[in-house]
């Protein structure tokens, strides 16, 4: 299984990145939050990187960070 996390802006934010994952090259970047068995909880700060909590966590399993490209976005979270 392929193990694979970017951190990609949402289309109508300003700017703002939150963390995506995908489990094999044919599918598309989805939230994090789309993957339930493994996301874990935000941390309670205001202000932080949506997505922070779960990409400690899959660094810590071996996931690879991949660079996103500019221009790269999301329609939406």
């Amino acid at each position: 299984m392929m193990k694979q996390m970017c951190w990609l802006p949402v289309m109508g934010t300003t700017g703002e990145k939150i963390l995506h994952l995908r489990t094999a090259p044919n599918q598309p970047w989805r939230p994090y939050t789309a993957f339930p068995e493994y996301a874990v909880p935000d941390y309670e700060i205001p202000g932080g990187s949506k997505g922070w909590a779960t990409y400690q966590k899959l660094m810590s399993a071996r996931w690879n960070l991949v660079a996103s490209m500019p221009g790269q976005q999301l329609k939406s979270a």
